[in-house]
């Protein structure tokens, strides 16, 4: 019988979207992705195509990985797992049936999404690549021919490595099977698998992008790991192996995946170079050189603080989707890494990596004389240079595109900070959406390389032109994406100085990239030379890594240029450190014979683009100052930038952005500075840890003894009437909701109490950032927890025995509290140190 009563389907979307259905799918799956599990489960009773929306498992994926921080165990799919994670009754997980089936719906992309699932990789053919494979390769044609030029695939290197036998899955499963290992993934939370669980996983998953382990804690959480393998000699020279292991960046992976999974694109962080050597399994990768953005690829590069975030397909989706758009012409650099090989990947060299079947590897990266410069270049301030090093003359708007077709000369002029003036720059090559886009984006992506190829030049005078010299190290923002803090960056480069005369012309190279090293140097030299001061030696040139300010340590005194948050701030600064010092010397206070004799203070600035010194005292507005507008808010004090005035400048300025609009930080010419006697000895940084327990007992008992003393000094006395005019001067809401009745309750709180509640209470909204400034000494957990440490009602630190005697977290906290408000001061010495003893003594006494 003819079937020709039967009907074509009817299209279900229309009706089960309802306005939804002009939505492409892709944006509908990313709109759910932000959407709690509780209410993906609402939505799939909404309609047919919702509910097939959000059953499926790459969204249950994201919604677990979200939700969880910590071990994670795999439930056999990854909607069971998220629901287990929810603590809903055995029951309800349990029922997880298979879910309906429901026809008249099609889409492509879920489609397409489904294929990179379930796809495999072993019936697809690759070659060897065009990747250089020399035999016998020499340390010295290894850094003549490739070190910081191209990749290359090494072998033989790793053939003594122990690794070569016991790295494989089921070894390491006998021997690590209960150790956890980090998982890396698209996530914000930090997951991690038992090595057991993960394998189980390996062998269950079905995902477009499966977890991998990418761990750099290896070698403390699997030690016996590092005795496997040891580092290729022609890759030993590592600068930062100067640092302690603590401050040092995260250096070495260990790195496992089954099919499908894998690296997508990206740039090597702070531009160092890598080596990976493959131990089980097959990778295939793919390499464009520094500057040549990948098609599909998205490079955002934030203007403020230089963070750069790459949007990038997975490396799968990549390989499948747009990889046959390219023209031979824009393909990759390819190769099969097999198992023993080592590759190698140069500085700035963009790359992608997939799994082709279960591997098994390990990475380091490092610094060494071909890419130092590159890596201080990338944590030099400001963004444009950040973007250049990574997309090439892609990052520049399209003025200063014609510019430089039109001057081969690369005028440094030619690109001014007013030619970029977008919020972020974004440097976007096409990607694909749909098949019939694909003519077009391809034609689009070989024109845009067309610049590249012409213009472009890895070349650290070349990219060194488009750093912002109006920017300096001491008060720009500091990158989050960076490897290290400022504090360590400046260690880094101090103990290479020390470490490495031989290499100090490169060291002095980097430093002034990164620091702005001969800037600050011409700066000393006037200062020394205004007050016949001996000019620093070669020892001496590069500014000391602690503190937040240029500081030079030289054989007799010290010389400290103000520079932190600004002219405003840094003038507070130096009165402050001047009106502290006048009285010690007043009241004959026994803190003056271990505090600095003051030599000499001035402020140093360019006049009509010469440099000119004024000697100041602290007393009194010096002239260069006024004419910049800056007043104390009280003009009656004999130290009109002392003490009291920079305690109302703090708590009118607190909350307040560092590095807004209004601020001079980074833009100032005039520079205040204080020379002082230098005290012999080494600074407590460096003997923490080696002090014996009498020691530490006789330093907190002297601790103790000069905290009484610095008590005793007669403070400024601060009236309502001051207040009320700093108030007039900014409107005030109080920070985090707190009761303006505390405002005028004042029957029992001393007005400069008073302020330092309420500045705190403006401080606590950015308090992570200003923590995060200071780097290595304050542990990371910590300060992503400050919140829950702090107390809602800033008026109970004024019942000092209460908070003492009743809360040990603000005891502890307090110090930090007090030095977050008072920086930069002798006090915050004290503080700090004793705070570090007492948490010595807390873990003997444990």
């Amino acid at each position: 019988m003819e079937n020709s009563h039967a009907f074509p389907l009817k299209d279900r979307r229309a009706d089960a979207l309802g306005n939804l259905n002009s939505l492409p799918d892709e944006l509908i799956c990313t709109i759910l992705d932000y959407l709690t599990p509780r209410d993906i489960a609402r939505f799939a009773c909404v309609s047919s195509v919702m509910y097939i929306f959000c059953n499926e498992e790459p969204l249950w994926m994201v919604l677990c990985l979200k939700k969880v921080n910590g071990p994670l165990q795999y439930k056999g799919s990854w909607k069971k797992t998220t629901l287990h994670l929810e603590n809903l009754p055995n029951e309800y997980i349990d029922y997880c049936r298979k879910p309906l089936q429901f026809d008249g719906f099609s889409s492509l992309f879920l489609y397409r999404r489904l294929y990179r699932c379930h796809t495999t990789l072993d019936v697809f053919s690759f070659d060897d690549g065009n990747v250089e494979r020399p035999n016998d390769l020499s340390a010295e044609h290894f850094h003549r021919e490739y070190d910081g030029n191209k990749p290359v695939l090494l072998t033989g290197l790793a053939n003594t490595w122990p690794a070569r036998n016991t790295w494989t899955i089921d070894k390491l499963l006998l021997n690590y099977g209960d150790k956890a290992f980090r998982i890396s993934q698209r996530t914000a939370g930090k997951v991690s698998m038992k090595f057991k669980d993960y394998v189980s996983y390996m062998k269950q998953q079905l995902d477009e992008d499966p977890l991998y382990i990418f761990d750099d804690k290896f070698g403390e959480s699997a030690p016996g790991l590092l005795k496997d393998y040891n580092v290729p000699q022609i890759f030993q020279e590592d600068y930062f192996d100067v640092l302690d292991r603590d401050s040092r960046p995260p250096f070495r992976w260990l790195i496992i995946g089954p099919e499908r999974s894998g690296a997508s694109w990206h740039v090597d962080p702070a531009l160092t170079s890598a080596w990976n050597t493959l131990l089980c399994g097959r990778k295939r990768w793919a390499l464009y050189p520094p500057g040549r953005v990948p098609l599909g690829v998205t490079v955002h590069v934030n203007d403020e603080d230089g963070d750069v975030n790459i949007d990038t397909p997975s490396s799968l989706q990549w390989w499948l989707d747009f990889y046959p758009l390219l023209a031979d012409g824009d393909k990759p650099i390819e190769c099969t890494q097999l198992p023993g090989e080592t590759i190698f990947v140069p500085s700035g060299w963009w790359h992608c990596v997939l799994n082709l079947e279960t591997t098994v590897a390990v990475t380091q990266n490092f610094v060494n004389p071909r890419n130092f410069e590159f890596v201080c270049l990338d944590m030099a301030p400001g963004y444009r240079h950040k973007g250049v090093c990574r997309a090439g003359l892609l990052a520049l708007d399209e003025d200063s595109l014609e510019n430089i077709e039109k001057n081969t000369s690369y005028d440094n002029n030619n690109f001014s900070h007013s030619n970029l003036t977008r919020k972020e720059k974004r440097v976007r090559i096409l990607r694909s959406e749909e098949s019939e886009n694909h003519i077009g984006v391809t034609n689009g992506a070989s024109k845009s390389y067309n610049l590249w190829k012409q213009d472009f030049s890895y070349d650290i005078n070349f990219l060194a032109m488009f750093l912002d010299r109006e920017k300096d190290h001491y008060t720009s923002p500091w990158s989050s994406g960076n490897c290290i803090g400022p504090r360590e960056m400046r260690e880094w480069l101090s103990k290479l100085w020390v470490g490495k005369p031989g290499m100090r012309e490169l060291i002095w190279k980097g430093a002034c990239l990164a620091l702005n090293a001969d800037k600050w140097l011409e700066c000393l030299g006037k200062i020394c030379n205004f007050h016949n001061l001996p000019f620093p030696n070669e020892d001496e040139r590069l500014p000391v890594g602690t503190g937040s300010n240029p500081v030079y340590v030289m054989d007799e005194y010290v010389v400290k240029i103000f520079v932190e948050g600004g002219l405003e701030s840094s003038i507070y600064g130096l009165g402050t450190e001047l009106e502290f010092y006048s009285t010690l010397c007043e009241v004959n206070s026994p803190l003056k014979n271990h505090t600095p004799n003051v030599l000499a203070s001035g402020i140093l600035h360019l006049e009509n683009g010469s440099c000119k010194i004024d000697s100041w005292d602290g007393k009194e507005v010096p002239d260069v100052i006024g004419k910049c507008n800056f007043f104390p808010e009280d003009t009656s004090d004999i130290f009109p930038f002392g003490v009291r005035n920079k305690k109302l400048f703090e708590y009118r300025n607190a909350g307040s952005p560092e590095y807004g609009p209004d601020s001079t930080a980074g833009s100032t010419s005039i520079w205040p500075y204080l020379i002082t006697k230098r005290c012999k000895g080494k600074i407590f940084a460096q003997l923490r840890d080696v002090l014996s327990w009498d020691d530490m007992l006789n330093l907190a008992s002297f601790l103790g003894e000069q905290l009484r003393n610095l008590h005793t000094l007669p403070y400024p006395s601060f009236s309502d009437l001051i207040v009320s005019d700093v108030e007039k001067k900014k409107d005030f809401s109080f920070a985090n909701g707190m009761d303006m009745d505390f405002v005028s309750d004042k029957s029992d709180i001393p007005v400069e109490w008073e302020i330092f509640a309420r500045t705190l209470s403006r401080k606590k909204n950015d308090v992570y950032s200003r923590l995060n400034k200071w780097g290595d000494p304050i542990p990371k957990m910590l300060m992503e927890k400050v919140d829950g440490y702090l107390p809602d009602d800033f008026r109970k630190l004024l019942s000092v025995y209460e908070v003492f005697f009743y809360s040990p977290t603000i005891f502890f906290l307090f110090p930090l509290l007090v030095l977050n408000v008072m920086g930069g001061t002798s006090c915050t010495i004290v503080y700090v140190m004793l705070l570090i003893l007492i948490g010595k003594w807390h873990e003997k006494s444990l």
